[in-house]
């Protein structure tokens, strides 16, 4: 293998717009491996910041909106010649209980991760070069519980099976579409929970290899998936640690968690 094995493809990576987040996680990764890269979000000082330092390219874009996925992939055929990777990286981690979710939020997530999924995958699709890979962002809740995160767990479920139906109906083009499913990540949306060590530590000790996901370990797997030695397609490759194996921890375990470390004590 080339030392840069994306080098000559292109890649579009949506939800890229906030610093440090998983989205610039994997199009820095790509770019180390010779992709030319066009992210896509909501927020252009950090967008054309992230872009300048990768030397790629960017266009604000609301994943609701068709109108603004077309231009930003648009923008990537006007800048670099065409598409050959998608990637969403979008999300939004709501957590709360089932009976308490209102509809308003419910619309929400459905639209911000499923029906903005969809959208994009179209817009992707209608310009991607032959050959050429979409990747979803999922989750290892779309398969073992979390409590109170029904509705985010519901609309990662139903993007993982729209995209088998992509493999399936564009492999003749050797396009292929592939989910991949952190655990829990350091990232900004999960910034707060991230920061606290007792919470760290309850998920922690449910992962085989002994501890939770890092950004990079997303962007690592995804620079394999999109690559052309990935003979792969219609999967969700679990890359969490061996996560889904096991569980993840309970919300009375994670407050037992918190609760002992304030007294100085280990939790029963």
């Amino acid at each position: 293998m080339t030392a840069q094995p994306l080098a000559g493809k292109v890649a579009v990576v949506m939800g890229a717009a906030g610093r440090d987040n998983m989205g610039q996680a994997i199009a820095a990764r790509l770019h180390a491996d010779g992709a030319q890269i066009v992210v896509g979000g909501r927020h252009a000082e950090e967008l054309a910041r992230f872009a300048d330092s990768i030397d790629g390219a960017w266009a604000l874009c609301d994943l609701t909106d068709e109108a603004q996925l077309a231009a930003l992939m648009d923008t990537a055929v006007a800048r670099f010649g065409g598409v050959d990777i998608a990637i969403n990286a979008t999300g939004w981690g709501l957590l709360k209980p089932f009976l308490e979710t209102t509809r308003e939020e419910l619309q929400k997530i459905v639209d911000l991760q499923f029906t903005g999924c969809f959208l994009y995958y179209q817009a992707a699709l209608r310009v991607m070069r032959d050959g050429g890979s979409i990747v979803q962002i999922s989750s290892a809740t779309a398969t073992i519980m979390l409590e109170d995160h029904a509705a985010y767990m519901g609309t990662k479920a139903g993007t993982d099976h729209v995209i088998r139906c992509i493999a399936n109906q564009f492999g003749h083009r050797g396009i292929r579409a592939n989910s991949v499913a952190p655990g829990f990540t350091e990232t900004p949306m999960t910034a707060r929970a991230a920061a606290n060590p007792a919470v760290v530590a309850a998920f922690e000790k449910e992962y085989p290899l002994g501890r939770v996901n890092t950004r990079e370990d997303i962007a690592n797997a995804i620079a394999w998936i999109v690559s052309d030695a990935c003979f792969m397609t219609g999967q969700t490759f679990q890359v969490n640690g061996g996560l889904t194996l096991r569980r993840n921890p309970t919300n009375a375990e994670i407050v037992a968690a918190v609760r002992a470390a304030k007294a100085g004590v280990s939790p029963a």
